[in-house]
C-alpha cells in the first residue's frame, strides 16, 4: 500500500483512496497530486494581505489557490476549499490552469502592478508539485514567487521548493504541542523545522492568530518570539512576526474576538526579542 510522504500524517492509501488532505490520491499504485492546477480562486492582492510587510511593500501580487489542507483548524477562514462539505462544490467549480498559463496570466497583470504569484488560500503544500512547476516558470519571466503555508511538510518537500520561492509567510499556529495536536491536528516540531530550514534561504515572515484561552499565554508568546529571534540571529536576518486578532469563525464561535489591549500587550512581549512585530485584524 503506497504511503504519502508529504507531511506528518504519512497516509497509507489503497487504490483510489484520497488522503486526509483531500488533495492527494493513490492511482496505479502510486501517490498523485489530485489538485494539480485545479484553481478555485485567484485575485490581485496587496502583498501586505499575505501578510508580507517587508517584501516589496506597497506592491500587488496575483494570488491563487486550489483545494485541500492537512490540518483541521476549527477556526478555518477558508474551510469551503480546505476540507469541509463545501469541498465537493469547490472541486466542481475549479478551473484548470497549467503552469504555463499561470505564468502568462501573471505577466498580463504586470501593468496593474503585479510582481508575481502567491500560492495561498488553501494549503499549497498538499499540491506542492504544481507550486514547484508553476513557480519555476514565473521566475523565468522575471517575476517573484510567494508561498503562504502552514509549514506542515517534510523537509524533502521544502528542499524542492526553496530554489523557486522568493518569500514565505508561515503560519505558526501556536507554541505548545497541546495546541497543535489536540486543537488543529498538527505537528509543531514539523513546522518549527520547516521554519528553521526556510530561514536564510528566502524572505521569511511568520504569523500567529491569537485565540483567547488557547494560544494567548504570555509565556507562550515569549517563547515563540525567542525561537524566531534565535533563529534569525543564526542566519543574520530579522524574522518579522505578525500577531493577528481572532474573530469567531467556522466551528469556533464559543468565545469573543481577541481583546485588542491583550493583543498589543502580547506584541510588546514579542518585541523584547524581535525587531519587527506587527498587529493585524484590528
Amino acid at each position: 500500500m503506497p504511503r504519502c510522504d508529504v507531511c506528518f500524517h504519512n497516509c497509507n492509501l489503497s487504490e483510489g483512496q484520497t488522503g486526509l488532505c483531500m488533495a492527494r490520491r493513490c492511482q496505479n499504485d502510486r501517490i498523485v497530486c489530485d489538485n494539480y492546477g485545479q484553481i478555485t480562486g485567484f485575485a490581485l492582492d496587496p502583498i501586505e494581505k499575505k501578510p508580507l510587510y517587508l517584501f516589496y511593500p506597497g506592491s500587488r501580487i496575483l494570488s491563487v489557490g486550489s483545494y485541500g489542507c492537512n490540518l483541521r483548524c476549527p477556526f478555518c477562514q477558508n474551510y469551503t476549499i480546505s476540507y469541509d462539505d463545501g469541498l465537493t462544490a469547490a472541486k466542481g467549480k475549479a478551473t484548470y490552469i497549467s503552469p504555463e498559463q499561470l505564468a502568462s496570466l501573471a505577466m498580463s497583470y504586470v501593468p496593474e502592478g503585479n510582481i508575481g504569484v502567491a500560492f495561498t488560500y488553501n494549503e499549497p503544500l498538499v499540491g506542492y508539485e504544481y507550486v514547484r512547476d508553476a513557480a519555476r516558470l514565473v521566475k523565468q519571466e522575471g517575476l517573484h514567487t510567494v508561498l503562504v503555508t502552514n509549514g506542515s511538510a517534510n523537509l524533502s518537500v521544502l528542499q524542492e521548493l526553496l530554489p523557486v520561492i522568493d518569500a514565505m509567510n508561515v503560519d505558526l499556529k501556536g507554541f505548545s504541542d497541546r495546541f497543535y495536536s489536540s486543537f488543529v491536528g498538527g505537528d509543531r516540531q514539523m513546522v518549527m523545522d520547516f521554519i528553521a530550514h526556510a530561514a536564510g534561504n528566502c524572505h521569511l515572515e511568520v504569523t500567529t492568530l491569537v485565540i483567547p484561552k488557547e494560544n494567548d499565554d504570555p509565556e507562550e508568546i515569549n517563547s515563540l518570539a525567542k525561537f524566531l529571534s534565535d533563529l534569525g540571529a543564526a542566519h543574520d536576518v530579522d524574522i518579522p512576526l505578525h500577531l493577528t486578532r481572532y474573530f469567531p469563525r467556522y466551528h469556533l464561535t464559543d468565545r469573543d474576538a481577541t481583546d485588542v489591549d491583550n493583543l498589543f500587550a502580547l506584541a510588546d512581549i514579542a518585541r523584547k526579542h524581535l525587531k519587527y512585530v506587527f498587529v493585524g485584524n484590528v
